[in-house]
């Protein structure tokens, strides 16, 4: 199935940190502070959610690697923003470039990788073990 996906695409998504967000909640850190894997989670949605409309009914897009890097902390009630652009497209693999940035600036950024698949077909094999 041919997806006519080009680059450039861009994304973005924001939030306000919360305990939810913070290192102790996640259990990586022990300070209130924006924690790395929600970091990594908002900058996954922005690039997931940057395409998703553009693919055809049934498919979605997985994550398959993050390599980024963590700069700065950031305090809670302090809003940070994701940005996203698909940099790379071969067939069903997706390459993105991602980056946050609080009301500081720059806290983090890299690459982020996504697979297109057909989410039903994808859940079967995965019920069935195969």
């Amino acid at each position: 199935m041919e997806f006519n996906l080009k680059t450039g695409i861009p994304g973005s998504e924001s939030l306000t940190v919360s305990i939810a967000d913070t290192a102790t909640h996640y259990g990586s850190g022990l300070i209130e502070v924006f924690a790395t894997p929600a970091m990594i989670g908002l900058m996954e949605k922005t690039a997931q959610l940057s395409i998703q409309h553009l693919l055809p009914d049934g498919f979605i897009t997985l994550g398959t690697e993050v390599n980024v890097t963590h700069v700065k902390a950031t305090p809670l009630g302090m809003k940070v923003s994701s940005t996203s652009e698909l940099i790379g497209v071969d067939g069903k693999k997706l390459l993105f470039k991602v980056s946050a940035h609080d009301e500081s600036g720059l806290i983090g950024e890299g690459t982020h990788k996504r697979y297109i698949v057909n989410a039903a077909e994808f859940m079967q094999k995965l019920k069935s073990g195969k």
